[in-house]
């Protein structure tokens, strides 16, 4: 049986100080458990976005009417307030699970040996976006579900789905500097792409505070315009992104680059095909809850696959080791 070391009062003084530290000193994860750790943090954003998502698609936005208790005399949900209380609550403690998510990223990272502190960076990154979007959740419920508070909620969600992948991305990788595979041109193609993919995403945000979907069976505030009119612009930022990805994949071929911006190109582009279909499909059909859910995880899988492409077009190997080298007293004897 292994014994359990004793914890002195300097260790516990130490780990009140600087918890990350304490665990950092007498932890050393393996590269593969730091890499699920980031990505388990990922897979957390994109469901909290889903879930979301849920929320609003099944009427329960004001489930819990008030923040950050759920009414003004409970904490939680109760049973008067029936299944969309459940739903808005249940939501509310997924924000926990992501943040145990995104905790345990930063621990693997502060842990891992040695110590890459932009790995770190990019875990405390995530951690305060989840904490301003939380606040902005629950702004979002004070103002009775204004439109433009839910759109700046998801592109905040968003923003850490972009977080958690290049963190994902990063632990993958070696830490030594960032060597392109491609050249200016493929460089420049692909970020239009991604500039593309950001309006394909905001006007999306427009589409849903304009269209049917309020969040709530009461009388909610929507966008003043033409939901309809706006979708149809979405369509063409999606044809857009297509287009400019169908580009790529045509450019990397006649430069022969490298498998992998080659296997991410074609697999968004197979991604951006499965969403094309649940758009059209979900407008032609009136918007129906189930496909409007299935648009929005396709919108969070896309994104994470176009800042694949990006993140592709570059390589970072495994840092050299600093190498004792010759002192300057021997460099002078060997010369003379």
């Amino acid at each position: 049986m292994v014994r359990v070391p004793k914890l002195t009062r300097a260790d516990a003084v130490a780990a009140l100080r600087n918890p990350l530290a304490f665990i950092a000193d007498r932890w050393t994860p393996d590269p593969r458990t730091v890499q699920r750790a980031a990505l388990a943090a990922l897979v957390m954003a994109v469901v909290i976005v889903v879930t979301g998502g849920a929320v609003r698609l099944t009427g329960s936005g004001l489930g819990c009417p008030t923040w950050p208790t759920c009414t003004d005399d409970s904490l939680t949900t109760t049973r008067a307030m029936g299944f969309h209380g459940v739903v808005e609550f249940g939501n509310r403690m997924l924000t926990y699970v992501l943040c145990a998510a995104v905790g345990w990223a930063i621990i693997a990272a502060r842990s891992q040996k040695p110590w890459r502190r932009d790995l770190t960076r990019l875990g405390w990154a995530q951690f305060w976006v989840v904490m301003g979007n939380a606040v902005l959740g629950g702004i979002v419920v004070l103002v009775g579900l204004n439109p433009y508070t839910v759109a700046a909620h998801f592109l905040l969600s968003t923003a850490l789905i972009a977080i958690a992948t290049v963190m994902w991305q990063r632990t993958r990788e070696g830490d030594a500097e960032p060597r392109p595979l491609v050249g200016k041109a493929v460089q420049q193609l692909v970020w239009f792409l991604v500039i593309a993919s950001v309006l394909l995403i905001a006007v999306g945000t427009v589409v849903t505070g304009a269209g049917p979907h309020a969040g709530d069976s009461s009388e909610v505030e929507r966008i003043p315009i033409d939901w309809e009119t706006v979708s149809k612009l979405h369509a063409v930022l999606a044809w857009i992104v297509v287009t400019l990805t169908f580009a790529l994949w045509f450019v990397l071929k006649a430069v022969d680059a490298p498998k992998g911006p080659l296997a991410r190109t074609r697999e968004l582009f197979v991604v951006l095909l499965c969403q094309g279909a649940v758009g059209y499909v979900q407008y032609f059909t009136h918007l129906p809850e189930a496909l409007v859910a299935a648009h929005m995880l396709g919108s969070t899988v896309m994104w994470i696959w176009v800042l694949r492409v990006l993140l592709s077009l570059r390589e970072r190997p495994e840092a050299a080791p600093d190498l004792p080298g010759p002192s300057a007293e021997v460099t002078v004897a060997a010369r003379a």
